[in-house]
């Protein structure tokens, strides 16, 4: 019996260690992707430009002219965080201020399609910020959303302080799309009107999760367990609480939930708990049929610009009554 408990205690702790060590590389493998920042930005050109061809362009040009600039301020954390913005394209009928957030391993140069549908389709101004760790900003980590929400927040006023629109929206993809989502829980400034997120996770815990099992055919305790704990102690917070159906529950404002119906990166099953976590306010869907993540404006275009103009025209409605 005693070499039993010893076996057990040495597997024990075997196992344990495992964890831990595999903890640890997850968690730079997941928070740390490469490459990033500067050495990729000529890479998110080129994916810019499949996305929408002739995007790099129409944003050469408009910085050439001056219409669209730069913009550095320190976010949350004390880094030094970048954003570009640009007017709509007749300023005298704005229609309010949009802010686009980028994904997962992308920056400001990637949802440039976003960006002309705001500013030359629907007549809003414009903000697009890189978050940390991506593009011109700086940051030890990827903040998979959590802690980028408060970067965001900080766009907010200085958005609002270049175009002083009493309508804003909030509009990311994939991982922009979970900061928008984890933002809209917490308390904002009244002319934050609406949100649209687009194939956004329900949580880092459950994105993770899948991450896990379909890149290494693993299940998530104790990896994703001890990942998360090192995420904790070396950033302040965990994949649990990065949650995008806990800050939803508390959302009161109008969104708009989009998501393709094919897409096995963030789950289509993401969509329903996200969508039914709110259940104050106004809300609407769009399922894109046959749409892979973060695909739904390049299957569907058209049809994506005329969901998030009704929905914004809706919104604007219902505000003026």
């Amino acid at each position: 019996m005693k070499r039993l408990l010893q076996l057990a205690a040495l597997v024990t702790a075997a196992f344990c260690m495992t964890g831990c060590l595999a903890g640890k590389f997850m968690c730079n493998y997941a928070l740390k992707p490469n490459p990033h920042g500067l050495e990729d930005i000529e890479r998110t050109r080129h994916k810019a430009d499949s996305l929408l061809p002739g995007s790099t362009k129409w944003y050469d040009d408009l910085k050439g002219e001056g219409a669209l600039r730069d913009t550095f301020i320190t976010g949350h954390r004390n880094y030094q965080i970048h954003a570009c913005y640009v007017p709509a394209k007749d300023p005298a009928t704005a229609k309010g201020t949009a802010i686009v957030v980028h994904g997962y391993t992308d920056n400001h140069l990637v949802f440039l399609y976003l960006v002309r549908m705001y500013r030359d389709d629907l007549n809003y101004n414009v903000l697009f910020p890189d978050l940390q760790y991506f593009g011109y900003s700086v940051g030890d980590h990827a903040q998979m959303g959590w802690y980028d929400r408060l970067d965001v927040e900080k766009w907010i006023e200085v958005a609002h302080g270049i175009f002083n629109d009493d309508f804003m929206v909030l509009h990311g993809v994939s991982m922009g799309a979970a900061t928008v989502m984890m933002a809209s829980g917490d308390p904002l400034p009244d002319y934050v009107a609406a949100f649209v997120e687009d194939c956004g996770y329900s949580s880092v815990w459950d994105q993770f999760k899948t991450n896990l099992h379909d890149s290494f055919h693993l299940p998530p305790f104790p990896i994703l367990n001890s990942a998360s704990i090192v995420c904790k102690n070396r950033y302040g917070w965990g994949f649990k609480e990065a949650s995008s159906v806990k800050q939803l529950a508390k959302c009161d404002r109008p969104m708009l939930f989009i998501h393709g119906d094919a897409d096995d990166f963030v789950p289509f099953s993401h969509l329903k708990k996200n969508y039914d976590a709110k259940t104050s306010g106004y809300k609407d869907y769009w399922v894109a049929p046959g749409a892979v993540h973060a695909n739904s404006f390049a299957k569907y275009p058209e049809e994506y610009k005329a969901r998030v103009e009704g929905f914004l025209n809706k919104v604007h409605s219902m505000r003026n009554n």
